[in-house]
């Protein structure tokens, strides 16, 4: 299956109106590499931006450039940009590929995570601040929403926005549901 077709919808055909909650601060972030933690110690020091994805659906595979382009400009900034994939970390890996080595990823195969911040659809984008509140989100592939999030972060970070969309950007599409 392809992605939705340039043209069909606008930048700003979709808006996100289900909101993101803060997570437990007890549900673990279970990285490829290194040890499983808390989600409040990998906010003590920087803000995290996560695209949480799912792996078995087309959704999520169609937005994995885009989504590794806007996170790997906050590369250099005081925060932590990082995937959240709805599987094991063998399945987050060949998911991603080279993105999993590039970006710091976290596997969440009961997607405890993904139920602590309540979301609805996937592919998403969440900015957690040090306090692990919500920032912003958006769900599904919704450019305005993901471009609002991403320069809120590039304010608070002082740092450059990317631009969403880009070129060769999919267009707008809701996603698929987060929880099935």
């Amino acid at each position: 299956m392809t992605p939705p077709q340039v043209g069909v919808l606008g930048p700003d055909a979709l808006r996100s109106v289900l909101v993101a909650t803060a997570p437990p601060p007890d549900v673990s972030l279970n990285p490829l590499t290194g040890d499983a933690r808390p989600a409040e110690d990998w906010v003590t020091t920087f803000h995290l931006v996560l695209v949480v994805l799912d792996p078995y659906t087309y959704e999520s595979s169609w937005i994995i450039e885009t989504a590794g382009r806007i996170l790997t400009n906050f590369g250099g900034a005081d925060c932590r940009p990082a995937w959240l994939v709805a599987g094991t970390p063998e399945q987050a890996a060949t998911f991603l590929g080279p993105w999993s080595e590039q970006l710091l990823t976290f596997s969440d195969p009961d997607r405890e995570m993904i139920k602590g911040l309540s979301l609805q659809h996937l592919p998403a984008i969440v900015h957690l601040n040090q306090k692990l509140e919500v920032e912003g989100s958006s769900e599904g592939w919704n450019p305005a929403g993901w471009r609002e999030v991403a320069n809120t972060l590039a304010d608070q970070m002082s740092w450059s926005q990317p631009i969403i969309p880009g070129p060769g950007d999919p267009n707008p599409y809701e996603g698929s549901p987060a929880l099935s």
